[in-house]
This record gives C-alpha cells, sequence and structure tokens, in this order.
C-alpha cells in the first residue's frame, strides 16, 4: 500500500458511523478509495436509510480527503438501499414486503403505538418505503394517529385483496379501516389470529423496505402465534421505567427469543419529565431501568423519548412528532430511534436461523 492510499484510508477511517458504531471500512462501506492527478474518488454504501444523512456525510469526508497533502479535490459518492432480512426460513415471505419488524410491549399503556407510528414515520423522511399493520384488534389507534377520519376504508381489488391506505406518505392497514368506533370486537384468540394474517397477507402492499407491526400489547397466544406465522425479520421493545413495565419488558424479550426473532433494542418512553415552567427534570417512573435490561440481554438502548405533552396532543389530533415537525427535538429523538433500528437490522446475519423446541415449562 502507498503511503498515500494510507492515508487515504485513515482521512476515511476518522469518521464513526454512529448508527452501524464502526467506522465505514469496519462497516464493509466502503467500495472504492482511489487517488490520480490529485483527485481522490471514494464510494461508500449503506444498507440502511440514508438519504437525510448523506449529504452531511460527504461534505465530511471530502473535507478530510482533501486534507491530505497532493490531493486538490475529492470526490465522495453516497449511496443507500435496504436488503431483505428474514428470521423464519420455513416461512413465506409476504409480497414485496423486504423486513417486517414487530413492535411490542410486555403491558398496554407504554406508548407502544406512538412509538410505532413515530418509527414508520421517521424511517420514511430517510428515504425508506414504509408501511405499519395496526395489529391491536381490540383497540386499534394507528388511524387517528396518522390523521385517518372515521369512516374510512380501504379500497378492494377483485374481492380478495386491501389496498393499504396512504397516510403522510406511508402505507397503512388497520383494522378500524373496516369497522367503525362503535364496534367492539368482542373476539377470542384464535379469530383475531386469523384476522391479523389476512391483514398482512391480503394487504397489496407496494414495494415495502419496512413493514411496522403495531403489535397487541401483552405476551399471550395472539403475539405467539403471530410471532411463529409472520416471517419478522426482527422486533422492537417498549417499555416505560416503572419496575412493572420493565417487568413485563423482559417477558416480551424472552417470548421473541423463544421464536427465535432478534430483539434489535429497547425503547423507553416516559424517561423523564421536564417541567415546561422551570425546565427542573425528574425521572418520574424510574432511571436507567432499560439500559439495565438491555445489558442483561445483550440488546441495547435504542433511544428514551420523554414524558411530553406534546407527543400526546400531537398524536391525539393526528399530527404525530415525526410528521408535524420531523426538526424537532422530539422528532430528531425519533429518527434517531429509528435510524439506529434500521442500522442494527442491517447488520443482522443473513444465515438460516435454526429451528428450536418450544415447551411448555
Amino acid at each position: 500500500m502507498s503511503d498515500l492510499q494510507g492515508q487515504l484510508e485513515q482521512a476515511v477511517k476518522g469518521y464513526h458511523d454512529p448508527y452501524l458504531g464502526s467506522d465505514l471500512f469496519e462497516a464493509g462501506a466502503v467500495k472504492n478509495l482511489s487517488a490520480e492527478d490529485g483527485i481522490a474518488k471514494l464510494d461508500i454504501f449503506l444498507e440502511y436509510p440514508s438519504e437525510y444523512l448523506k449529504a452531511g456525510i460527504e461534505q465530511m469526508l471530502q473535507i478530510a480527503l482533501e486534507n491530505i497533502e497532493g490531493i486538490d479535490s475529492a470526490e465522495v459518492t453516497i449511496d443507500w438501499a435496504v436488503s431483505s432480512h428474514k428470521a423464519h426460513e420455513n416461512l413465506p415471505n409476504i409480497a414485496n414486503v423486504k423486513n417486517i419488524i414487530a413492535v411490542a410491549s410486555g403491558k398496554g399503556g407504554v406508548g407502544k403505538s406512538t412509538t410505532s407510528v413515530n418509527l414508520a414515520l421517521a424511517l420514511a423522511e430517510d428515504g425508506a418505503k414504509v408501511g405499519i399493520l395496526d395489529a391491536d384488534i381490540y383497540g386499534p389507534s394507528v388511524g387517528m394517529m396518522l390523521g385517518m377520519p372515521e369512516g374510512t376504508r380501504p379500497e378492494t381489488v377483485d374481492d380478495k385483496y386491501f389496498k393499504p391506505v396512504i397516510a403522510k406518505g406511508i402505507q397503512s392497514m388497520s383494522m378500524a379501516y373496516l369497522v367503525t368506533d362503535k364496534t367492539p370486537m368482542v373476539w377470542r384468540g384464535p379469530m383475531v389470529s386469523g384476522a391479523l394474517q389476512q391483514l398482512i397477507t391480503q394487504t397489496m402492499w407496494d414495494d415495502l423496505d419496512y413493514l411496522i407491526i403495531d403489535m397487541p400489547p401483552g405476551t399471550g397466544d395472539i403475539q405467539l402465534t403471530l410471532s411463529q406465522k409472520v416471517p419478522v425479520s426482527a422486533s422492537v421493545v417498549v417499555t416505560t421505567p416503572q419496575d412493572i413495565a420493565l417487568l413485563d419488558a423482559k417477558k416480551g424479550i424472552e417470548m421473541f427469543r423463544k421464536v427465535n426473532i432478534p430483539v434489535l433494542g429497547i425503547i423507553e418512553n416516559m424517561s423523564i419529565h421536564i417541567c415546561s415552567n422551570c425546565g427542573h427534570a425528574e425521572h418520574i417512573f424510574g432511571e436507567a431501568g432499560a439500559e439495565q435490561i438491555a445489558a442483561e440481554y445483550n440488546t441495547e438502548l435504542l433511544g428514551s423519548l420523554p414524558l411530553s405533552k406534546y407527543i400526546r396532543e400531537q398524536s391525539d389530533i393526528g399530527e404525530p412528532p415525526v410528521a408535524h415537525d420531523p426538526a424537532s427535538e422530539v422528532g430528531m429523538m425519533y429518527r434517531h430511534c429509528a435510524r439506529t433500528m434500521a442500522a442494527k437490522l442491517s447488520q443482522l446475519s443473513s444465515q438460516a436461523v435454526p429451528d428450536i423446541q418450544i415447551t411448555d415449562d
């Protein structure tokens, strides 16, 4: 290796990708690095949505390369595309869906649906094609959060397939689009599981990089059936810092482990409250619990969201923070979580996952 080539490589290694957790060489993202007649050329390929980031990364790398003696100018190109990952090798793919990410919680009331919607919107903001499936049959709320009016119905094709409802740039499907707010879903578990499988497989998703599934709360039969019968690529567990919520979050992680679905990480909601009057910050529900669980289960804390009136108000009026103001402080928090999640998924091995035996003990 020439001295100049070594300097070029060191300059590129000086950029540490915060989402991949490594430099670009370690991540295998450098496809070409060369120099001729004082012009350096660098081609980078990332496997997570990077449309928002790439101009800034290109500029940083360009400056780093042009600071090398003998380099008059640098041409840096960053491309990206999302690859397909599949946890269940024995399950057929969902047509036109590359990756399915299940967002789950061990208990209700921790902000799972709010998180699901904002993650989906955040991935779309970064350039991905995204869909969201509201799998909470008993309490579907995704349609409302996306600002869809009551009575919204999906188009049908050949009386067999649904077209997803487009809302704020993402594709969506929910039981709320098929029933009214005044129709309680008084169904037993097998009926719910069957209905959800139909919603997933009979929706004509349009070339999705990611399908986010807002799972029902809990770790019962419905969740287990979905996890075993839908080709889920990976999962995310949402919790709050409360001890009881953290205990249920552990159950959620264990459930996914039993069915060999990787857990990309934990998102902690309501982690801190900042007083709007005096600015005092207080951990109302506890502190550092999700971080401890992430360490215990060898996963990571994807992000922490505050207990915020803004999040609640925007979600209630159908304008989630990422849709209303993606550059807001809360919007950027969700976007950071989504990028970290997508980058972790891109690093999963594509090898087949071995079958395991599930027992009742």
